[in-house]
């Protein structure tokens, strides 16, 4: 092995998540768990958590992540913005004004023709939200 050089391992442990919260160990599956080789793992060597929900890893805030989200967001290196987060920002920004989709469908309406809006829409933020629903028609009406 070369001088100074250390190897790196880089462990995903699906599912293993980290609660800093000691009042919930008495509902905490890992604390209650026998572990030795976790328990030898983090004893002995550097180690480091990563947050895995929101915004840090491209979801909206107080959603969870999930397998995909974490696996793409490592494999990038950076934080990779899901699609529900990417039109939140279009919105936030304004750069949703740009879309010419959405500006022909606009126009179409101003000369007389409708405009159908169909897509997914939940609170709960995992697919669509409510609120894009809201900016198209903030958009619409302002076009």
């Amino acid at each position: 092995m070369k001088e100074g050089y250390r190897p790196v391992l880089l462990v995903i442990r699906d599912g293993w998540g980290v609660n800093h919260d000691r009042s919930q160990d008495a509902y905490n599956a890992i604390v209650q768990a026998n572990t030795p080789v976790s328990d030898k793992l983090t004893a002995n060597w550097p180690r480091t958590e990563l947050a895995a929900c929101g915004l840090d890893v491209g979801v909206p805030v107080g959603v969870m992540g999930n397998s995909e989200v974490g696996h793409q967001n490592i494999g990038a290196g950076r934080i990779v913005d899901q699609e529900v987060v990417r039109i939140t920002k279009a919105f936030e920004s304004g750069s949703i004004r740009g879309n010419e989709v959405l500006e022909a469908a606009f126009d179409r309406a101003k000369g007389g023709g409708k405009l159908h809006l169909l897509g997914i829409v939940s609170d709960a933020g995992v697919h669509g939200l409510l609120e894009h629903l809201y900016g198209v028609l903030v958009e619409a009406k302002a076009a």
